[in-house]
């Protein structure tokens, strides 16, 4: 099993940083399986990245999002836009499974954000512990795949 955690968002931005900074995070802790990821936002490159892994975890801050944070199933959809920035995870699993027949599970991990400042740096007090907890639950949920022994050859 072969996990990929994408953190993605501004840490120029207060609370939106919590996805870079839930990446660093788990980054540190070198788990055997996990490769971890951190970028400003989605782009259709990360794509090829994703294809070659079993599970997605794409985690970023959501200012709309019930506290402290959830964690959910994401599935491949085709979605119309003009832009290639700010790709959503959907797209991201639909152009991985398009381009290089890959289908991961994916899996959003919205965390809460209450501070969005333009150039402001650092999480909020709210933030930090809104990261604490989606650290706790992320290292359960990887926790339970990792464990997870893969169907005999047969």
């Amino acid at each position: 099993m072969k996990i990929l955690v994408i953190g993605y968002g501004n840490p120029g931005r207060s609370d939106d940083g919590l996805g870079p900074a839930l990446a660093e995070r788990l980054e540190a802790l070198a788990i055997p399986g996990v490769t971890v990821e951190a970028d400003y936002q989605l782009s259709i490159e990360h794509a090829a990245m994703v294809a070659e892994y079993d599970v997605v975890v794409f985690a970023d801050a959501d200012s709309s999002c019930p506290e402290p944070f959830y964690l959910k199933p994401v599935v491949a959809k085709h979605i119309v836009e003009f832009t290639s920035h700010s790709v959503p995870p959907e797209e991201i699993l639909h152009i991985a499974h398009s381009c290089f027949n890959a289908s991961p599970q994916g899996y959003v991990l919205g965390m809460r954000a209450q501070v969005l400042e333009p150039f402001s740096e650092g999480l909020s007090p709210a933030a930090q512990e809104v990261l604490e907890a989606a650290l706790e639950r992320l290292l359960g949920f990887v926790s339970e795949r990792l464990s997870v022994p893969e169907p005999a050859d047969g």
